[in-house]
């Protein structure tokens, strides 16, 4: 059996950070994430977010539209985090703090701002550092490590791809329906958008029962759970790349803690 798996699996070529174990990635970033949930200084989560930035962008090859989201939406939920919180924080905790902006009876001090764009920022590493692995890694490839690095029995693990390929299926169904929905000459009216809405239920229903029946029929024609293992096709090994790249980004974030001293 074991020849076998060494002559049908073959490795997914990749390139950049794709071509990195998923649990790599996830583990390179794990330490600073955790980390970055007790810090309250603005340098430490600006610079971890620098460097997220610096490892997606010079890793990885965007389209236009990710690219738009990455660059955008992060930076102005930063700003609106930062405005919320300094709204929200404990007048008591900046008590003396010079006042910067009141608009009636809200009054937003240096000591409130700084909270907040503390706490904007810091969630705004963590989810750079998230987008590392996030970004960067097929479904697919993320339960394939687990079961073949971690031993997750494949059952749960191809259990659970089969359920993240339903969300492909969903979409190109519900294209299919809104078709068939225009071709059959469905207008538009004060109630129009809800009537749609409960229209689509039914049918992605009866569609998700049939493609659920066909799936199972497919995993019981293969054996799936006769046996304790299963060959696999594709492999996504862990090299020598992936142990330096956890390294050096352990190395990094020990780094950025030591020279910011943020606790």
């Amino acid at each position: 059996m074991t020849a076998v798996v060494e002559t049908t699996a073959q490795a997914v070529p990749r390139r950049g950070l794709a071509a990195l174990n998923p649990l790599a990635k996830i583990a390179g970033a794990a330490p600073a994430m955790i980390a970055l949930v007790f810090v309250r200084d603005l340098s430490t989560p600006l610079v971890f977010l620098c460097l997220a930035y610096a490892v997606l962008l010079l890793g990885t090859r965007f389209a236009p539209r990710a690219l738009g989201i990455l660059i955008g939406v992060i930076p102005l939920a930063i700003v609106v985090v930062a405005a919320g919180f300094a709204l929200w924080v404990d007048p008591a905790r900046v008590e003396g703090s010079p006042e910067l902006v009141r608009i009636g009876a809200v009054v937003v001090t240096a000591g409130a701002a700084e909270v907040g764009l503390a706490t904007g920022l810091r969630l705004a590493a963590i989810m750079a550092l998230a987008f590392i692995g996030g970004l960067t890694t097929e479904g697919a490839d993320l339960v394939r490590a687990l079961v073949q690095q971690l031993r997750v029995p494949y059952r749960i693990g191809y259990a659970g791809l089969a359920a993240i390929r339903f969300v492909p299926r969903f979409g190109h169904e519900l294209a299919v329906i809104r078709q068939a929905h225009r071709v059959r000459g469905a207008r538009g009216g004060a109630w129009s958008a809800p009537a749609r809405v409960a229209g689509y239920v039914v049918p992605l229903l009866a569609g998700g029962i049939r493609h659920a029946e066909r799936v199972a029929l497919a995993m019981d024609a293969r054996a799936f759970g006769a046996h304790r293992d299963r060959t696999e096709r594709y492999l996504v090994p862990w090299r020598r790349r992936d142990s330096v790249f956890v390294g050096v980004f352990w190395a990094v974030s020990i780094m950025v803690f030591v020279i910011v001293r943020p606790f």
